[in-house]
């Protein structure tokens, strides 16, 4: 039996994944001392059905809730409880009163609510603390007051951070350290409630929101290993140097604090988030790479602001880098510079630097996240809620329709920043359980992926001598026995090219499956270069020859209903593909996109259930799609 003919045979079964964990008991956490936060809830793992092989399981590790300063003076006041159980699989509310419910549940999720005056605005709003802002935080009850409030809170944060920038002892009477604590204490003991050993599992988290003076976003997920976690978090208040963040983790683990960061938005950093050089201005060096591969191995490379992949100016021989991309720096209506601010690019400087000097900050992976203020991530485009309460819940409010009393012959458009937001996006990772131990080893060996929001699964293996037959008999098996998977490095064995292994699955609540691409950075010559190639096209059909590319299979979308076609694109696309331009002395890396057929995007869904026509300025469609962490080639 060939390759081509795996979807038929019964091997499938081994590249999905097994469902259906074992439940295991909860174990009640202890507080313990002044220092230290309370004790978590065991995990277990000992009690939990384990799959050598690893399943696949879909998370989001970005949400904001009541307790984050901006999320309450946009009406949110759903807790962590709230967005547990709203991950789980119930319907929680809106800050605008419908309810809020996904089609299937998560199998793991982070809170990681600001640190910044972290529960200061419940506490001002409640009137337990008088402040400046006291009338404008007591006022976010409506689109109006709710903007206003957000206007005096972002303009305090940049007055701080200026007056800061000038004179560090400047004191920010915001920053209630106490509050912060309480409010970090209620974070960690909602994380122990939920967390339920090989059914759901929880991590303890937290937003760093470090930004230049003039809005270049250097943000950060912190997420915890386990129960072990600082009394506070570290947060823009200690230092707006992420290097002095990295310092923070060091220290901690030392002290059994296991955690990782993820940045995230590098798309509205202005290229600060992907630099060549440190937060002094001097050229990196090993110490530098090895701190920050240390502490984060991964990015967020795709969320409701924006997917940070890459950008036409940076690919402009990718016919799919276009995709959802919000060009603003976060918070603000300036321009954000693409070099220094995408993923790919970040790739392809690392492999630049490692072979001049022989370091690499940037050999990261993969995931995706939703940063939700709604305490519930909208992952999908019939079912779209936006990000920010009150502030983009109207459709008119998000671009997508006329605004009131617009003309219809000429109608006018909000130009709001949520024109630019998606549906998105979700964290993939192949773990042995679903347990807090095995998926945090999966985001540090980098075995994830992402998905613009749809529940694609995708498995990329590398390896030299891979054997046709073996790979029929125990695919997964042999992929892990003769190669790494995404992730991994492959050192050159001198057996010629490497194969690899790649399979993806649709979400049966989405679109079809129209192609597999392999995205490859590699330097030539001193330069760095990049190539994406079709490797497996649905509907019977091969990659040309010459340009490496899928025909179109014909699927359509009916802008009128968003009626998609079911007998276009591929339920599962499978192949093992050998690089045609492979050379065994270039360092390289390799990661996989899956293509979705086309489908309406939200704002489409918003124009046709209001019976107009949609935008003209914004996409009629969308074409969701995953990516995982890369396989890097080592000569």
């Amino acid at each position: 039996m060939s390759v081509r003919n795996w979807l038929m045979s019964g091997c499938l079964v081994m590249l999905t994944g097994g469902c259906g964990q074992d439940d295991a008991a909860q174990v009640p956490g202890e507080a313990s001392g002044p220092e230290a936060a309370p004790a978590a809830a065991a995990d277990r793992s000992d009690a939990v059905r384990t799959n050598p092989l690893r399943d696949v399981y879909f998370g989001d590790t970005h949400i904001h809730t009541v307790l984050s300063f901006d999320a309450f003076l946009m009406g949110t006041r759903n807790t962590p409880d709230d967005a547990y159980e709203f991950a789980k699989g119930r319907a929680i509310e809106h800050a605008s009163g419908f309810r809020m419910q996904m089609k299937k549940p998560l199998d793991f999720l982070a809170v990681s609510d600001h640190a910044f005056y972290l529960g200061m605005m419940r506490e001002i709003s409640e009137g337990r603390i008088q402040h400046a802002l006291s009338e404008a935080v007591r006022g976010a009850v409506d689109p109006a007051g709710s903007r206003a409030a957000f206007t005096v809170a972002i303009g305090h944060v940049a007055d701080i951070t200026r007056a800061r920038a000038e004179d560090p002892a400047v004191v920010d009477d915001l920053d209630d350290r106490a509050v912060a604590r309480s409010a970090w204490r209620e974070i960690i003991e909602a994380a122990e409630r939920h967390n339920d050993p090989g059914t759901f599992t929880t991590f303890i988290g937290y937003e760093y929101t470090a930004s230049g003076l003039e809005f270049q976003n250097l943000h950060r997920n912190v997420i915890f290993r386990g129960s072990e976690v600082p009394s506070q978090p570290f947060a823009r208040l200690d230092s707006i140097n992420p290097e002095d963040l990295w310092d923070w983790m060091d220290a901690n683990r030392e002290r059994g604090m296991e955690a990782i960061a993820i940045p995230h938005n590098s798309n509205g950093s202005d290229g600060w988030m992907f630099q060549t050089t440190n937060w002094a201005g001097e050229p990196i060096d090993a110490a530098y790479a090895e701190q920050r591969m240390r502490n984060e191995p991964l990015v967020e490379n795709t969320q409701v602001k924006g997917t940070s992949d890459t950008h036409p100016l940076l690919s402009p021989n990718d016919e799919w880098a276009d995709f959802e991309l919000m060009e603003l720096r976060v918070a603000s209506t300036l321009p954000s510079r693409p070099e220094g601010s995408y993923v790919r690019e970040a790739y392809l400087n690392g492999l630049l630097m490692e072979e001049r000097d022989g370091i690499n900050p940037y050999r990261f992976g993969v995931i995706g996240s939703s940063d939700t203020h709604n305490a519930a991530g909208s992952f999908e485009e019939d079912n779209y809620w936006s990000k920010t309460g009150v502030l983009d819940i109207e459709p008119f409010q998000r671009g997508s329709v006329p605004l009131p009393d617009s003309p219809a012959d000429a109608p006018e458009y909000a130009q709001s920043t949520a024109r630019f937001w998606g549906a998105s996006g979700l964290a993939g990772v192949w773990a042995e359980s679903n347990t807090r131990d095995a998926i945090f080893a999966a985001f540090r060996r980098k075995e994830t992926f992402s998905t613009s929001g749809p529940h694609i699964r995708v498995r990329f293996f590398g390896g030299f001598g891979f054997d046709e037959q073996a790979l029929m008999e125990n695919p997964v098996s042999h992929g892990y026995d003769r190669g790494v998977p995404m992730g991994g490095d492959l050192p050159g064995a001198g057996e010629g090219a490497p194969g690899f292994l790649v399979w993806a699955e649709r979400d049966p609540d989405s679109a079809p499956l129209d192609r597999l691409q392999i995205v490859k950075g590699w330097v030539e010559h001193g330069e760095a270069q990049e190539r994406v190639f079709d490797i497996a096209c649905s509907d019977g059909a091969t990659p040309n020859a010459l340009d490496h590319r899928c025909p179109d299979n014909g699927a359509t979308v009916n802008l009128e209903t968003c009626a998609v076609p079911e007998d276009r694109g591929a339920g599962q696309l499978l192949t093992v593909w050998t690089d045609p331009a492979f050379n065994p002395n270039q360092r390289a890396f390799y990661y996989v996109r899956v293509l979705e057929n086309p489908k309406c995007r939200w704002s489409t869904w918003d124009a046709v259930r209001a019976g107009v026509a949609p935008n003209p300025d914004l996409p009629a469609t969308i074409q969701d799609r995953a990516w995982t962490s890369p396989i890097w080639y080592l000569p």
